[in-house]
């Protein structure tokens, strides 16, 4: 290994030992009890809140798979996407924040969300409770893959190891502290790593533009690639066997640019849709001390949440204008970040802000899997199958799900050409619209009935798989991104089963007025 490696490699292992640190620390106060353990006893500030959410949310993606598809498509894709998150932050800050953070304690005092939805239709057999949970189980093994690829792409590119090594050594860590110190320690190291992520993307963004001659300079440059620099066209890279190919004069081949229609923007848009059913996000709304401090964090989420994917768009931009034959395959565009850190700044400073890269799928990570530990043992185990368990029983199924859930993701994550963005997108899409139309109602629809969200949940999440894996590969129409149908579909199959099926309960819908006025 050379000195510059050495070099980068020392400061990324101090900001690991700092997390593991974090973990350490707070370890003792988490293992009190499962509600500290899961949600941290509802005791996070709002700055806390905000950060960890943002952060918990965005992943590796944010600094690897957005700049990727930027360098890799060009503006449009990217553009698009980010449009419909920022806005989907905001309006999901905005409608469901201080609402959920009410009724979950209206609906039986909630700390996950299998059981907020359960406890809202009062069920007594827990189908909903099932369901969600086994959802959950599914979709974030698969989110937990993603993070553990960017592991290997992050240390495979720095330091030519073996991929599967470090991948496998990343994804230890990332058990180790989420093991220790539970939700708590997740969301304050989670507010640590925002800081660090979009301090990391302004700088890259700034130093970036600098090298390339300024911002003049890189809109001429990138202009004359076909579609690249449009709002309505996308480029497309000329491929032999996957790898771009170059012309006699070292120049990267594209083809004539490509149509970005209507449908196809709706599609990218509809990414914003997947917030309303994110169980990381919905998590911090309800462990937020008081419920008047979501205003400030939706500031704070919004500013951050636009800011970083501002900045991470064009630094794929930028990388094109920089390094226009660096990256030949749509995996390893993903590593633009880590080719502009490395090459823009000196070694030590270079591993400091690649740790923004940690940061970012640490932070989604220990997420992921608390989140599918806590659908098990404490939905499906304490909710179902051993209804007296104790805390101490909980904590240890805990563990043994956060386990085997990280193997699963490990297997998953195996292969080092999988592409990042493609496998959050899917995830994405499970959870938009297994949790987001059945969150959506339940919080602003008193009518909707268990039924109703039964089959919600059902359509919706199995829309994802049939429109991904059987309707999607036809093309034409059916080339949207699955999000976007799967969600619909969800919302108007709750609306007919709530009018055609009984009624709720009054002391459902007497729950439903307390949760609107619920001081807390």
């Amino acid at each position: 290994m050379q000195g510059d490696q050495i070099q980068i490699l020392i400061a990324m292992g101090f900001y690991l030992l700092v997390v593991i640190g974090i973990g350490l620390y707070y370890a003792r106060r988490a293992n009190e009890s499962s509600d500290n353990y899961f949600i941290g006893g509802r005791k996070l500030g709002p700055w806390i809140t905000a950060m960890s959410a943002e952060a918990s949310d965005m992943s590796g993606w944010l600094l690897m798979g957005l700049p990727g598809v930027a360098y890799w498509l060009g503006l449009s894709d990217a553009f698009w996407t980010a449009i419909g998150l920022a806005a989907g932050t905001y309006i999901n800050w905005l409608i469901v924040a201080k609402r959920l953070r009410r009724y979950s304690v209206v609906a039986g005092n909630a700390i996950t969300i299998p059981e907020f939805i359960s406890n809202r239709f009062k069920e007594n057999k827990k189908i909903i409770l099932t369901i969600s949970s086994l959802f959950i189980l599914v979709f974030f093994t698969v989110y937990a893959a993603s993070c553990f690829v960017t592991f290997g792409k992050l240390f495979s590119t720095l330091f030519d190891m073996q991929y599967q090594v470090v991948m496998i050594i990343g994804a230890f860590v990332v058990i180790l502290y989420t093991f220790l110190g539970g939700f708590l320690a997740e969301s304050v190291s989670d507010f640590l790593q925002g800081i660090v992520m979009i301090a990391a993307l302004c700088l890259i963004l700034v130093l970036g533009t600098i090298s390339a001659g300024g911002i003049s300079a890189v809109i001429n440059n990138i202009k004359g690639i076909p579609g690249f620099f449009e709002f309505f066209g996308i480029a497309q890279p000329q491929l032999a066997d996957g790898v771009q190919q170059i012309d006699a004069a070292g120049r990267p081949l594209f083809g004539e640019a490509g149509n970005y229609g209507f449908l196809t923007i709706i599609s990218t848009l509809s990414w914003g849709l997947g917030y309303f059913g994110m169980p990381q996000v919905l998590l911090r709304f309800m462990a937020i001390e008081k419920s008047s401090d979501l205003k400030k964090s939706r500031r704070i989420a919004t500013i951050w949440c636009v800011i970083s994917l501002f900045a991470a768009l064009s630094i794929g931009l930028i990388g094109r204008a920089m390094y226009p034959t660096e990256l030949l395959t749509q995996s390893s565009s993903e590593s633009i970040f880590i080719i502009m850190s490395t090459g823009l700044l000196p070694p030590l400073v270079a591993g400091i802000i690649l740790s923004g890269i940690l940061a970012a799928t640490m932070s989604s990570s220990d997420s992921y899997l608390l989140i599918s530990a806590s659908a098990f043992s404490r939905d499906i185990y304490k909710g179902i199958m051993k209804k007296d368990a104790t805390d101490k029983q909980i904590m240890i199924v805990t563990r043994i799900t956060l386990l085997i859930v990280s193997l699963f993701g490990i297997v998953i994550a195996l292969d080092e050409n999988s592409i990042i963005f493609q496998v959050v997108s899917f995830a994405w899409a499970g959870f938009g619209a297994t949790f987001g139309p059945i969150m959506l109602f339940s919080l602003l629809w008193k009518k909707t009935t268990r039924s109703a969200a039964i089959a919600g949940m059902l359509t919706g999440g199995g829309m994802v798989f049939i429109w991904k894996l059987l309707l999607k590969p036809i093309g034409g129409v059916f080339g949207i991104y699955e999000l976007f149908p799967a969600f619909v579909l969800s919302c108007i199959v709750i609306v007919v089963f709530s009018l055609i099926t009984k009624k709720p309960d009054q002391a459902v819908l007497d729950e439903f007025e307390l949760a609107k006025t619920y001081e807390c």
